[in-house]
């Protein structure tokens, strides 16, 4: 099984597990913010559903219809998980707003402390494994799905930590507060994962840090060729695209220019092994001040 696939199923089962034992303890503890927390990992549930469907949909090759293959599809995927980040962020202000302006009785806290504990354990693991095998494959689905998992590790400590001051103090407007300061994080999770989505999806430029690296590729193959211009990156899913020109003195026959340009090609899928990587050879134009390198010299 492809591993993306497999580390999208696995934050399929654990978000449902949290999904039923957060919604089965907030309902019996009666605190809005183990209720928040089931609606977060709900949330969850859904976006790693959509993952695990944009995982295998981008795993398939080019076709008619997409010369580039379906990439973009797991951008699309990590758009959608934010925009649902931010209306259960927005869900969790209502609702706890609604509890701090009515006075209600203090939950019952022991219960939720438990399972808040044991989603912070798992969601840490989880998240984990889902950043290793998204960096190792670049895949935006699981980069996106493994963020929100750790944001959640953080927000179920929040909640925890709040369930706890309601325990000490018996203050039961300190569950919705908390609940408030979860939505806040998880708004930021949410605004994040839309913009690093949306990169791609308007083709910007790979990072700074990866363009410089296929800059030093390219430099390591000066005697081959005169000079180069018009480097162009971008991203597709787990996909790079890299597109340059290269200039040829006038010498050169055409088995050499392509020799050139293969060994170039191998360099760069060497240290990018998803890249695709077109280059165009041109001559030298005939003010090259590059020696022996005008059209027609030796």
């Amino acid at each position: 099984m492809n591993a993306k696939v497999y580390a999208a199923r696995f934050s399929v089962g654990s978000n449902l597990f949290l999904v039923f034992a957060k919604l089965a303890i907030g309902l019996l503890s009666g605190s809005v913010s183990v209720l928040s927390e089931a609606i977060h990992s709900a949330i969850d549930l859904v976006a790693a559903i959509i993952a695990l469907f944009s995982v295998r949909v981008a795993s398939q090759p080019a076709d008619e219809d997409h010369h580039y293959g379906h990439g973009k599809v797991e951008n699309l995927s990590a758009l959608v998980e934010g925009v649902l980040v931010l209306v259960a962020a927005g869900w969790i202000v209502y609702e706890a707003l609604h509890k701090l302006l009515q006075p209600h009785a203090a939950p019952e806290v022991l219960l939720g402390m438990l399972v808040m504990a044991i989603s912070s354990a798992l969601n840490f693991f989880v998240s984990g494994y889902l950043l290793r095998v998204a960096r190792k494959e670049r895949s935006m689905a699981l980069l996106a799905d493994a963020v929100h998992l750790r944001t959640d590790v953080w927000t179920s400590l929040g909640v925890f930590f709040g369930l706890f001051l309601v325990k000490l103090t018996g203050f039961p407007w300190l569950d919705p507060v908390v609940a408030i300061a979860v939505a806040v994080m998880i708004t930021k999770a949410g605004l994040d994962l839309c913009r690093e989505a949306l990169h791609p999806l308007v083709d910007a430029k790979l990072p700074e840090a990866e363009e410089q690296e296929i800059i030093g590729v390219i430099e390591q193959h000066t005697g081959g060729f005169a000079q180069f211009h018009n480097l162009r990156t971008r991203q597709s899913g787990s996909e790079q695209h890299v597109d340059f020109h290269l200039t040829f003195p006038g010498s050169r026959t055409l088995e050499e220019v392509h020799k050139v340009c293969d060994e170039i090609e191998a360099a760069v899928r060497e240290k990018f092994p998803q890249a695709h990587v077109l280059i165009h050879p041109e001559p030298c134009p005939e003010d090259c001040d590059v020696p022996g390198c005008a059209p027609g010299q030796a």
